[in-house]
Protein backbone atom coordinates (compact mmCIF):
# COMPACT_ATOMS: atom_id res chain seq x y z
CA UNK A 1 0.00 0.00 0.00
CA UNK A 2 1.22 3.50 -0.77
CA UNK A 3 2.28 5.47 2.30
CA UNK A 4 -0.65 7.90 2.64
CA UNK A 5 1.47 10.42 4.51
CA UNK A 6 4.19 10.58 1.88
CA UNK A 7 4.69 13.93 0.25
CA UNK A 8 6.67 13.99 -2.95
CA UNK A 9 8.41 10.62 -3.16
CA UNK A 10 5.53 8.21 -3.71
CA UNK A 11 4.60 5.47 -6.11
CA UNK A 12 2.23 7.48 -8.28
CA UNK A 13 3.10 9.69 -11.22
CA UNK A 14 2.48 13.34 -10.28
CA UNK A 15 1.81 14.10 -13.96
CA UNK A 16 -1.42 12.07 -13.67
CA UNK A 17 -2.35 13.66 -10.34
CA UNK A 18 -3.91 17.07 -10.94
CA UNK A 19 -4.11 17.77 -7.20
CA UNK A 20 -0.38 17.19 -6.63
CA UNK A 21 0.26 19.50 -9.61
CA UNK A 22 -1.94 22.21 -8.06
CA UNK A 23 -0.28 21.79 -4.64
CA UNK A 24 3.17 22.11 -6.26
CA UNK A 25 2.13 25.22 -8.17
CA UNK A 26 2.58 23.50 -11.54
CA UNK A 27 -1.10 23.90 -12.44
CA UNK A 28 -3.28 26.93 -11.83
CA UNK A 29 -6.44 26.63 -9.77
CA UNK A 30 -8.88 28.99 -8.08
CA UNK A 31 -7.78 28.20 -4.52
CA UNK A 32 -10.25 29.15 -1.79
CA UNK A 33 -8.32 27.68 1.17
CA UNK A 34 -4.87 26.31 1.86
CA UNK A 35 -3.06 25.41 5.05
CA UNK A 36 -0.23 23.00 5.82
CA UNK A 37 -2.56 19.97 5.60
CA UNK A 38 -5.44 20.74 3.22
CA UNK A 39 -6.18 22.61 0.03
CA UNK A 40 -9.59 23.60 -1.37
CA UNK A 41 -10.14 24.89 -4.89
CA UNK A 42 -12.87 25.23 -7.49
CA UNK A 43 -13.50 22.22 -9.69
CA UNK A 44 -12.59 23.22 -13.26
CA UNK A 45 -15.65 21.35 -14.56
CA UNK A 46 -18.22 22.05 -11.84
CA UNK A 47 -21.59 20.39 -11.41
CA UNK A 48 -22.71 23.92 -10.48
CA UNK A 49 -20.57 27.08 -10.25
CA UNK A 50 -18.93 27.20 -6.83
CA UNK A 51 -18.28 23.41 -6.76
CA UNK A 52 -15.26 23.03 -4.43
CA UNK A 53 -12.79 20.16 -4.10
CA UNK A 54 -11.02 19.65 -0.76
CA UNK A 55 -7.89 17.50 -0.68
CA UNK A 56 -4.91 16.69 1.50
CA UNK A 57 -1.78 18.65 0.55
CA UNK A 58 0.37 15.52 0.86
CA UNK A 59 -0.66 12.72 -1.47
CA UNK A 60 -3.35 10.36 -0.21
CA UNK A 61 -4.69 7.85 -2.73
CA UNK A 62 -8.27 7.61 -1.45
CA UNK A 63 -10.48 7.42 1.63
CA UNK A 64 -9.11 3.97 2.49
CA UNK A 65 -5.62 5.40 3.02
CA UNK A 66 -6.61 8.66 4.74
CA UNK A 67 -4.57 8.96 7.96
CA UNK A 68 -6.64 9.18 11.16
CA UNK A 69 -5.15 12.58 12.01
CA UNK A 70 -6.55 14.09 8.79
CA UNK A 71 -10.10 12.80 9.17
CA UNK A 72 -11.43 15.48 11.51
CA UNK A 73 -9.61 18.36 9.77
CA UNK A 74 -10.91 17.24 6.36
CA UNK A 75 -14.50 16.75 7.47
CA UNK A 76 -14.31 19.95 9.53
CA UNK A 77 -13.18 21.91 6.49
CA UNK A 78 -15.95 20.30 4.42
CA UNK A 79 -18.52 21.47 7.01
CA UNK A 80 -17.08 24.99 7.06
CA UNK A 81 -16.88 25.02 3.24
CA UNK A 82 -20.55 24.00 3.03
CA UNK A 83 -21.46 26.95 5.25
CA UNK A 84 -19.26 29.26 3.16
CA UNK A 85 -20.85 28.09 -0.11
CA UNK A 86 -24.33 28.61 1.35
CA UNK A 87 -23.49 32.05 2.78
CA UNK A 88 -21.16 33.23 0.01
CA UNK A 89 -23.18 32.09 -2.99
CA UNK A 90 -26.71 32.18 -1.63
CA UNK A 91 -27.07 28.42 -2.11
CA UNK A 92 -29.87 26.68 -0.23
CA UNK A 93 -27.63 23.74 0.71
CA UNK A 94 -24.83 21.54 -0.57
CA UNK A 95 -24.19 18.04 -1.87
CA UNK A 96 -21.02 16.54 -0.36
CA UNK A 97 -19.35 13.37 -1.60
CA UNK A 98 -16.16 11.33 -1.83
CA UNK A 99 -15.65 8.71 -4.53
CA UNK A 100 -13.39 5.87 -3.42
CA UNK A 101 -11.65 4.10 -6.32
CA UNK A 102 -14.71 3.62 -8.57
CA UNK A 103 -15.61 6.94 -10.26
CA UNK A 104 -12.57 8.55 -8.62
CA UNK A 105 -11.39 10.58 -11.61
CA UNK A 106 -8.27 11.92 -9.86
CA UNK A 107 -5.86 9.47 -8.16
CA UNK A 108 -5.75 11.70 -5.05
CA UNK A 109 -8.41 11.80 -2.32
CA UNK A 110 -10.79 14.71 -2.75
CA UNK A 111 -14.07 15.73 -1.14
CA UNK A 112 -16.70 17.45 -3.29
CA UNK A 113 -18.80 20.31 -1.90
CA UNK A 114 -21.40 21.25 -4.52
CA UNK A 115 -23.78 24.20 -4.05
CA UNK A 116 -27.46 23.25 -4.31
CA UNK A 117 -30.71 25.14 -4.69
CA UNK A 118 -34.21 23.70 -4.78
CA UNK A 119 -35.17 22.93 -8.37
CA UNK A 120 -31.54 23.00 -9.65
CA UNK A 121 -32.15 19.83 -11.67
CA UNK A 122 -29.74 17.56 -9.78
CA UNK A 123 -31.69 14.50 -8.81
CA UNK A 124 -30.20 12.44 -5.99
CA UNK A 125 -27.62 9.93 -7.06
CA UNK A 126 -26.72 9.46 -10.70
CA UNK A 127 -27.37 5.72 -10.87
CA UNK A 128 -30.47 3.52 -10.86
CA UNK A 129 -31.87 2.34 -7.53
CA UNK A 130 -32.77 -1.24 -6.63
CA UNK A 131 -34.68 -3.07 -3.88
CA UNK A 132 -33.80 -5.93 -1.55
CA UNK A 133 -35.65 -9.24 -1.82
CA UNK A 134 -37.25 -10.61 1.36
CA UNK A 135 -34.53 -11.33 3.93
CA UNK A 136 -31.79 -10.01 1.67
CA UNK A 137 -31.26 -6.74 3.57
CA UNK A 138 -30.59 -8.65 6.81
CA UNK A 139 -28.02 -10.84 4.98
CA UNK A 140 -26.22 -7.79 3.53
CA UNK A 141 -26.28 -6.05 6.90
CA UNK A 142 -24.83 -9.12 8.65
CA UNK A 143 -22.06 -9.51 6.05
CA UNK A 144 -21.09 -5.83 6.33
CA UNK A 145 -21.23 -5.91 10.16
CA UNK A 146 -18.98 -8.99 10.22
CA UNK A 147 -16.48 -7.32 7.86
CA UNK A 148 -16.58 -4.14 9.97
CA UNK A 149 -15.78 -6.18 13.09
CA UNK A 150 -12.68 -7.52 11.31
CA UNK A 151 -11.68 -4.03 10.19
CA UNK A 152 -12.15 -2.72 13.74
CA UNK A 153 -10.10 -5.59 15.23
CA UNK A 154 -7.30 -4.92 12.72
CA UNK A 155 -7.30 -1.24 13.77
CA UNK A 156 -7.17 -2.07 17.51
Amino acid sequence: MTDPTAGGEHDHDRHDDVICQIVAGDLDAAVVHRDDRLIAFLDHRPVFKGHVLIAPVHHVDNLLTLPEDLMQPMLGLARRMSLAVIDGLGATGTFSAINTIVSQSIPHLHFHVVPRTKGDGLRGFFWPRTRYAAGEAADYAARIAAALALVDSDDA
